[in-house]
């Protein structure tokens, strides 16, 4: 074979279009190394499918696509309440965060996906033409073309996402059975038109729509009563002509950007997988695109495969997870098929269903039908699993906001399992965070209040999957493993050995960290830890050393505390993952002190790694960042970065005199060189919202004269945070100072007890700081609770600066 460039990776998926890309992400959340396959070289400018849906759009919110600049909501297009069955005028609102249909162009739907499967580390090839498959025992085999030569890549799995047209489909053999199209719709964006606006018009010689977007392009659709599908792909002219006939306007005169055609085929695979080929999206599935329900299907198939796909080749599966994806996704796509058939008659017949069209309108009226057919269009209704379940097993968790400012939806950005523990009763709360303790690789147990009333009273406790649906609902503790049991498998916090690994494609190497001290294969793909208790819904806050807070309101976040082995670094890292944050442990040279840290944050519930770099030397920041985005991606699947902790630091110990230039460059490269260079670089990953923390000292405030280089190179890093704080307030990201005064750090002087008397007199509260004084007031500028703090000198001094 002509160029035999190998290149392994978990899962090959074939197709970059709005599914594929979507699956890459959720791939990437869990944990599993992605290469898609796309053939055109660029992505498309034609805008096919330009309606989203409640059910995708709280997905969206799920994964955090909504919020910020790089996602949809920049800004969120209106929101339409008004849909339509068969071209019957219908309400689709029902209770959702995002209720009704928005209307998104599908290049921007991908451009964001796109970038958000980037972000995750999914590499996208484009210019790839799939000629080959071959299916093996221990993995799959795929050919393509690219550049005139021949590509192969080997997978554990490959999934189609390819379109109607799948080679991946044809390649397996999977049987493709329905009907071929009988009717069809052209369609076209025109620009340089002006005709009047049509909703679904009726008119003697066909069907006309015409709606005039923003940007003065007119999307235009016509069909002609009796017209069979045309055998080849239709042009402008053939839509001048349609539009003509049916609406007597003529439309020549503008400048199509595309034409296309679409018939009412419907077409479904008799399984979407084959031991290593699954099909998700149209390769699933042919319908006719009527209300945007094809690209909304699609999207959710990939919700539903991914996490399922990741834990299986990452080895965290239980027997038959991935068998599900077809069970509960084919009897969807058999169900929307069916409504959308329905839809096509209602939509393209010609005089002979008018007097149906006119029974179903009647019928609309009434809100039972009503929510019926909106469920069915919008996804709110799918459900999974045995009708007979009690609900609300087997449906979306919905939206319910959490004190303090949090919602479940935003529980799921990390595609984690998620225990939700709500119950008020302490004593079924403990046993059934003690019962989901051994699944803590895969399962975040979160406690909070979520109300006497709404979708989640009366149910002590839910186990949601990744992609948002409840497994399980009640308060028995027996129940709540039997179902963790079903979805998960139970294993240590990520972060420590699993010792398993399955699926594996050949030749793809066991990564580790660099600058651990033990190998990482648990459980990537999280932001969150796999904590045994956190609590989104009160705020215990920690304010003894070692006392261990229930807070959680860092659940889903990333961290870097620099100088983390010992003292107040030591002390802010176990308080923020604690807190529920990944923290990346840094250290210079004390690589055991730094191990013993991250075993203390896994002993208790939280999730920690280390990285290694000594800085105020040449290329610091460059080795500290190559670990740090290199241990996130292995454990979220990203390398974004929300909260910094500059804490790292040398004191001079000489008085000025004796202070040499070499001593003074020295201070000066590690307590603010270093700084300023990390966070330059930090703000290359953190997303808006992030928070940076600079330690400071006491002595910018309070004179001591053998410490004059040390007082002065604090007193550069307070002006980082008073600058950076003007500067990255646009991005919502704050950047404070915390100026501890004299706190115990392992220095043998605090082991003279006159020493620590003299030294506790200086304090408002006679006595010396503890780390965890100070690592307790860093955890606060982290949170959401300090948001509107930015730019400042914060005293955690004990009171020694009041004089």
């Amino acid at each position: 074979m002509a160029g035999a460039g190998a290149a392994d990776t978990h899962v090959v998926v074939v197709g970059a279009g709005p599914v594929g890309l979507m699956l890459a992400g959720e791939l990437r959340l869990g944990g599993a190394d992605v290469t898609v396959l796309e053939q055109l070289d660029a992505p498309t400018t034609q805008s096919r499918a330009s309606t989203l849906h409640a059910r995708t759009m709280e997905i969206f919110e799920q994964r955090g696509l909504i919020d910020g600049p790089a996602g949809f909501g920049d800004p969120l297009p209106p929101q339409e309440p008004r849909g339509h069955f068969g071209g019957l005028p219908m309400d689709l609102t029902l209770p959702s965060s995002h209720p009704g249909q928005w209307k998104v162009p599908q290049v921007d739907t991908e451009e964001i996906l796109g970038a958000w499967a980037a972000r995750l580390g999914a590499r996208v090839l484009r210019g790839h033409t799939v000629v080959s498959l071959t299916q093996h025992p221990g993995h799959v085999e795929v050919v393509a073309e690219h550049a005139g030569r021949q590509v192969r890549f080997t997978g554990s799995y490959v999934v189609g996402c390819d379109g109607e047209k799948s080679a991946v489909r044809r390649l397996a053999a999977i049987d493709f059975p329905g009907n071929d199209a009988e009717r069809e719709l052209i369609r076209a964006d025109v620009e340089g038109i002006d005709i009047p606006g049509r909703r679904f018009q009726r008119l003697p010689n066909g069907l006309a729509i015409a709606a005039r977007r923003g940007d003065g392009v007119t999307r235009v659709m016509v069909h002609r009563f009796g017209t069979p599908p045309r055998a080849g792909e239709a042009d402008f002219a053939d839509i001048v002509t349609a539009w003509r006939e049916v609406t007597g306007e003529d439309i020549s005169g503008g400048t199509p950007l595309w034409v296309n055609s679409f018939g009412d085929a419907s077409r479904q695979a008799v399984r979407y997988r084959d031991r290593r080929v699954l099909l998700a999206g149209d390769a699933a599935h042919q319908q006719m695109p009527i209300g945007g329900q094809a690209l909304n299907l699609g999207l959710q198939d990939a919700v539903n495969l991914g996490w399922k796909l990741a834990a299986t080749v990452r080895g965290r599966a239980p027997e038959g997870l991935l068998d599900t994806y077809h069970d509960e996704r084919h009897e969807i796509g058999r169900r929307v098929l069916s409504n959308i058939r329905a839809q096509a008659r209602l939509l393209l017949g010609g005089p002979e269903v008018e007097a149906l069209r006119s029974v179903i309108g009647e019928l609309i009226s009434y809100e039972h039908v009503r929510a019926h057919l909106a469920g069915m269009i919008s996804g709110l209704d799918v459900r999974y699993g045995p009708a007979d379940e009690p609900e609300p097993v087997g449906t979306r968790l919905p939206e319910v906001r959490l004190d303090p400012g949090t919602t479940t939806l935003r529980l799921l950005r990390a595609a984690r399992g998620l225990l939700l523990v709500t119950t008020p009763d302490e004593d079924l709360r403990a046993r059934l965070v003690r019962s989901a303790r051994s699944w803590s690789a895969a399962v975040d147990t979160v406690t909070a209040h979520a109300g006497r009333s709404g979708p989640l009273s009366g149910h002590p406790a839910v186990l949601v999957r990744p992609d948002g649906y409840i497994a399980w609902a009640g308060g028995s503790p027996d129940g709540l493993q039997a179902a963790l049991a079903r979805w998960f498998v139970p294993g240590t916090p990520a972060g420590r050995p699993a010792h398993t690994h399955t699926d594996r494609p050949p030749g793809t190497p066991r990564t580790g960290t660099p600058g651990t001290s033990t190998p990482h294969t648990g459980t990537p793909g999280t932001g969150t830890p796999g904590t045994g208790t956190r609590n989104a819904g009160t705020r215990n806050v920690s304010t003894h050393k070692g006392r261990r807070g229930h807070m959680g309101n860092l659940t889903g976040k990333t961290a870097l505390v620099t100088g983390a082995s010992r003292g107040m670094g030591r002390a802010t890292a176990g308080r923020l993952a604690r807190d529920g944050a990944l923290v990346a442990v840094h250290y210079g040279t004390s690589q055991d002190a730094a191990a013993e840290v991250v075993a203390e944050i896994e002993k208790d519930g939280g999730r920690a790694f280390t990285v290694q770099a000594e800085l105020g030397t040449p290329g610091d920041v460059h080795e500290l960042f190559l670990a740090l985005e290199q241990g996130l991606k292995e454990r979220t699947g990203s390398t974004e970065l929300n909260i910094l902790v500059n804490n790292a630091g040398v004191m001079g110990g000489v008085k000025p005199q004796d202070t040499t230039p070499e001593q003074f460059d020295r201070i000066f490269a590690v307590n603010a060189r270093a700084p300023f260079f990390i966070i330059q670089r930090a703000l290359t990953i953190m997303p808006d919202g992030g928070r940076i923390v600079n330690i400071s000292s006491g002595l910018t405030r309070f004179a001591n004269p053998d410490e004059i280089a040390y007082a002065m190179s604090k007193g550069a890093v307070e002006q980082l945070a008073l600058h950076y704080a003007k500067a990255l307030g646009p991005r919502g990201i704050t950047v404070n100072s915390v100026a501890p005064g004299i706190t115990r750090n392992g220095n043998p002087l605090f082991d003279i007890p006159e020493a620590v008397e003299a030294m506790a007199a200086l304090s408002a509260f006679n006595r010396v700081g503890e780390p965890q004084d100070v690592a307790d007031v860093i955890a606060f500028l982290a949170s959401d609770d300090a948001r509107w703090i930015t730019g400042s000198f914060v005293d955690a001094s004990g009171g020694t600066l009041l004089g």
